[in-house]
């Protein structure tokens, strides 16, 4: 436990940042499952939707600091890379 009031207080927002940086964090796993979910149905507008959906949510996640943005952009690149591959397949 926290001994100075300030150190309860960075305890306390430490908490909070935790909880947003998980929520963003799930955010992102379920647009990119989601995504995952219509490449393996095979259905192209349907696909290039749910891409455009996880693109947003993932530069969202780096740009609140959840995730570091090269880490960001490496998760866009392969998500494109995977739909664009299902695509020239078809």
């Amino acid at each position: 436990m926290a001994n100075h009031k300030s150190a309860a207080k960075r305890s306390r927002q430490a908490q909070d940042q935790r909880l947003r940086n998980r929520m963003n964090k799930s955010k992102m796993k379920t647009a990119i499952t989601k995504l995952d979910a219509a490449v393996a149905a095979g259905s192209g507008e349907e696909v290039q939707e749910a891409l455009r959906k996880a693109i947003s949510v993932v530069a969202k996640t780096a740009s609140k600091g959840t995730i570091h943005k090269k880490n960001a952009s490496r998760k866009i690149s392969r998500l494109t890379k995977r739909v664009n591959a299902m695509t020239a397949a078809a």
